[in-house]
């Protein structure tokens, strides 16, 4: 009896032995959970035959249990390593087979699948494609593609208008010159301005001045602006080739023949004339070949044009003036030329002129001025206009584009005092107002917001949900040509709202409902469009709940996919198959799966894995306990040993 007690006690101390060895030697194995050894005490007995003082068979190994406590958590430079934080296992599929761990070392094998160090494929909640998830488990993958383009079709602007702005009108007269001379015919005078609070201001104008000397002593003034164009005639129906003519001290050979060797008319020498001087460095300087087939010329600036005529050949070739006189080497006559200057006055301010003797006309006699009030909106004026604000927005292509909005504080009408705004909008510069012209090209597109006494949006032309439909847009290149991507559908043609899915044009719309008018400076709150270009896989972050996003190089993300968990009633009833897994047996209980961070499961922990459980110090504690109970019960087969030989040994 002693003898198989011992050799129990030797086999229970062994195994005790080896357990502990197993777990010193996992003490660094990420996810692994320690084991410890359940011992139980053996008694013999039979159906009711058992005795007041029972006498023990031994020991037996009742079971080794696993123990899932929590390990450290550590951190670690991957994006993809997982540790779990609280109750709960990661689902792995390993060609099939449904394995559960706590290793949570992933990465991406060659075919985009999240897998661990040993090729299983992590499970997890998949993704759509528009980034919803779905409760379909499955493999989680992660694709390495571009992302594709997203074309723009709503767009959210959340904006303030300030209801204290005044409406923009332009008022004053405008004033264009009659045609003269410049030098000639106008000689010294006194051009008089006259200010809305009766003061005058005299401007003397000196004789012989250019239209652009007129114009640039007018501007000088307060409350004017003007601009000048001189314009002259010249008829070329003599010229002759190898002549040269000098504008502006720029001399311009005529030419015998063109580029490819042909003989020119003198018509197409003339043109030929004009075509050299606007390719020419006179920028200011503009020439056309009238419909009578005379040259003419037009300084932009108002300039007196200085020319002259070479008659190289002396074949008596000449260039003259419509009204007559051939040019010479000299200047020509001032007096063949035409002036004009163009004059905006402010509101109530007045012009008038004098002239000095001996010269009796002005250069406004015979002009009748033009008084004006206007708002009109005008995109290249910012004075016709509050506001505006920008916003990038993308086609089918995923090419960028600028929307631009403006806004433009409309006079009061009706009960509605000071509540009306006008919205204008375009893209790229290019209007997109839908019905198009009678030409078929894109109006201006115009939008009225109306506003209530409280501030808050009541309509916009009318519609009091505050939605815009943008439909006639053609997207084009950075040369005004249409770039291959989805057109417009008119309203003609079908296009309405909610635009459809997937989107079929370049239609989108524009949210208004948010926006507001209240005393206070124009704010841009909020501008978000759900549009954007494709982009590249720049990176992968991982939240507490295991959803993995994709980060793009063009600033979007995009959910992938969410890890899934498992849990079970009974984990310690799990089997353990090796490589840190277990498997389910019919001890621990079907899986209870769902996502991290919600019940009873932990959450996750990005960038870091779990450490094993093992407590070095108390397993060595143990390897000494177990080395003693092992000999101890070596003594107890020893000392058996020697009372049995004892008895042998009587004689």
């Amino acid at each position: 009896m002693a003898f198989n007690i011992g050799l129990s006690g030797l086999r229970a101390a062994s195994v005790d032995l080896d357990v502990t060895g197993n777990n010193i030697a996992n003490a660094s194995t990420v996810g692994f959970k320690g084991s410890r050894v359940q011992f139980g005490d053996l008694y013999a007995s039979g159906f009711m035959s058992a005795g007041n003082n029972p006498i023990g068979d031994g020991v037996r190994v009742q079971e080794v249990a696993q123990k899932f406590g929590q390990g450290n958590i550590s951190f670690t430079d991957n994006n993809l390593d997982l540790a779990i934080n609280g109750d709960g296992f990661f689902i792995l599929n390993n060609n099939g087979e449904v394995r559960y761990s706590r290793a949570g070392q992933f990465g991406i094998d060659k075919d985009g699948f999240v897998v661990n160090n040993q090729g299983m494929r992590v499970q997890g909640f998949q993704a759509d494609e528009e980034g919803n998830l779905s409760g379909v488990r499955g493999d989680l993958f992660i694709d390495s593609d571009n992302l594709a383009p997203r074309r723009t079709t709503n767009i959210a602007s959340e904006l303030n208008l300030d209801s204290r702005e005044a409406v923009l009108a332009e008022s004053g007269t405008r004033i264009s010159t009659r045609s003269y001379a410049p030098g000639a015919s106008t000689g010294e005078q006194t051009l008089t301005l006259t200010y809305p609070d009766g003061t005058t201001r005299d401007v003397a104008v000196a004789a012989d001045s250019s239209a652009r000397q007129i114009a640039n002593t007018l501007s000088q003034e307060e409350g004017v602006s003007a601009s000048a164009r001189t314009e002259v005639l010249l008829d070329g129906t003599s010229i002759q080739a190898d002549d040269i003519f000098t504008l502006e001290g720029v001399d311009f050979t005529l030419q015998d023949t063109d580029a490819s060797g042909n003989p020119l008319s003198n018509a197409e020498r003339l043109q030929q004339l004009a075509d050299d001087i606007n390719g020419s460095s006179l920028s200011s300087i503009n020439a056309t070949i009238t419909s009578t087939g005379e040259l003419r010329l037009i300084s932009s600036r108002g300039d007196t044009l200085r020319m002259s005529y070479e008659d190289v050949n002396s074949d008596g070739g000449a260039m003259a003036f419509s009204s007559g006189g051939a040019l010479s080497n000299d200047s020509t006559n001032p007096s063949t030329q035409v002036g004009q200057v163009s004059i905006t006055l402010d509101r109530d301010v007045q012009l008038a002129a004098t002239p000095m003797a001996p010269s009796t006309t002005t250069i406004l006699d015979g002009v009748t001025p033009t008084a004006f009030t206007s708002n009109t909106f005008d995109p290249t004026d910012q004075r016709t206009y509050n506001h505006a604000t920008s916003t990038t927005i993308y086609d089918s292509l995923g090419n960028p584009h600028v929307m631009t909005q403006y806004f433009v504080k409309e006079p009061p009408t009706g009960v509605n005092q000071g509540s009306v705004w006008s919205m204008y909008v375009q893209i790229d510069g290019q209007n997109v107002g839908d019905p198009p012209n009678a030409s078929g090209e894109p109006t201006m597109a115009q939008f009225d917001l109306l506003f209530n006494e409280e501030g808050e949006l009541q309509s916009v032309n009318g519609d009091p949900e505050g939605e815009i439909l943008i439909s006639n847009w053609t997207p084009r290149d950075a040369n005004g040509d249409p770039n291959g991507a989805d057109g417009p559908r008119l309203v003609a043609n079908g296009g309405t709202t909610p635009i459809p899915d997937p989107p079929i044009s370049s239609n989108f719309v524009i949210e208004l409902n948010e926006t507001t008018q209240y005393g206070s400076e124009f704010a841009v709150n909020d501008q978000s469009q759900n549009g954007y270009t494709t982009g590249r896989l720049s990176g992968l972050d991982v939240s507490n709940e295991g959803v993995l996003f994709a980060r793009y190089s063009n600033g979007q993300s995009q959910t992938l996919g969410q890890v899934a968990l498992a849990t079970f009633r009974n984990a310690e009833g799990l089997s353990p198959v090796g490589e840190t897994t277990w498997v389910e047996t019919f001890e621990s209980g079907q899986p209870i799966i769902g996502s991290p961070d919600s019940g009873t499961l932990g959450a996750i922990k990005a960038s870091s894995v779990e450490e094993s459980n093992v407590d070095l110090s108390a397993e060595l504690v143990n390897l000494i306990i177990a080395q003693r109970n092992y000999q101890a019960n070596a003594k107890t087969i020893e000392t058996s040993d020697s009372v049995t030989q004892t008895i042998i040994n009587l004689r």
